[in-house]
């Protein structure tokens, strides 16, 4: 099949590799049903969002056993099948120190015997695994999880450049929000977010909603990764398309300002986004450092390619 009968295939619109919900849906929340997937899938469609990969964060173990299934089960609906290319496993595989929103006491060592329960529970619908490359056994499960054509993307992490590299070896591509979801303090050098900008090899995903990174962050990003090497992904939150307000999910309680930024309440780490792909790309048109060509190739393209359609 040729490039262009395979975009033909995928529904017109951006293409968002990490949706953790929208509108209320929480796709790791319990007692997620197909109709609210549907729901969700409706409303990013109304907003510019043609296909993406629902996102399961960090969770209590029996969660898995009950969404998975939900989402495999969505993904063979008619009408939802074409909008929905896999499941995005963002932990539990992550570090203690870069956890971001994640629960600590819910994160979980490296294990190839999880990974395929989990995939059995899918049914073979998991696409993208975010994993920390320094946790034991990583490298083993990169090398095992990139042989049954899953993307291994490092995140949540506080690796050295030598593990950065193996895992890359190992079969790593991408990189998880790449200036986000690590430690606030960093060394000035090395530190991780410079290795991984350096590394051609690997794919960088950005939030460009305004909130998670400043404009000579990505200014510099794009520079050292070029174009072809960029992925944009908004990282919704299940209250995006919500009004600002209190929340809760992933059993932490946050603030969604009216200014669009989500943050925990009881401290100082971003939640995910209230933005949506477009949202993420206008803010980058209006840098004015990217060509409606280059918009195209870091919000559809691209996305498309780290997941092999191209």
């Amino acid at each position: 099949m040729n490039n262009s009968r395979i975009l033909a295939n995928v529904p017109a619109g951006c293409v968002d590799l990490q949706v953790n919900g929208f509108v209320g849906v929480d796709f790791s929340a319990p007692r997620l049903r197909v109709e609210d997937v549907r729901r969700a899938t409706k409303a990013l469609l109304q907003r510019g969002t043609g296909a993406y990969c629902p996102t399961v964060i960090t969770n209590e173990s029996w969660m898995y056993e009950v969404n998975l299934p939900v989402l495999a089960a969505a993904m063979e609906e008619p009408d939802l099948k074409p909008h929905l290319l896999g499941i995005h496993l963002e932990g539990p595989f992550l570090s203690v120190e870069a956890r971001g929103a994640h629960q600590e006491n819910l994160l979980q060592t490296s294990s190839v015997a999880r990974f395929d329960h989990w995939m059995k529970l899918a049914k073979g619908r998991i696409v993208m695994l975010t994993v920390a490359p320094e946790l034991e056994g990583a490298e083993a499960l990169i090398r095992h999880v990139v042989a049954r054509n899953v993307v291994v993307s490092l995140g949540h992490h506080m690796a050295d450049g030598q593990c950065i590299d193996r895992a890359v070896r190992a079969g790593a591509t991408c990189c998880t929000h790449l200036g986000n979801g690590i430690a606030n303090t960093l060394p000035r050098h090395p530190n991780p977010i410079w290795t991984q900008l350096a590394d051609d090899r690997l794919v960088g995903m950005f939030i460009t909603d305004g909130h998670h990174l400043p404009v000579d962050f990505v200014r510099v990003a794009l520079r050292a990764k070029g174009v072809k090497n960029v992925v944009v992904t908004s990282d919704a939150a299940p209250i995006a398309g919500l009004p600002p307000g209190e929340y809760k999910f992933a059993g932490a309680e946050v603030v969604s300002r009216p200014g669009g930024r989500i943050e925990l309440k009881n401290g100082y780490s971003l939640a995910g986004s209230s933005a949506t792909m477009e949202d993420c790309i206008q803010w980058l048109r209006e840098l004015g450092i990217l060509s409606e060509e280059e918009l195209l190739q870091v919000g559809r393209l691209n996305p498309l390619r780290v997941l092999g359609f191209l």
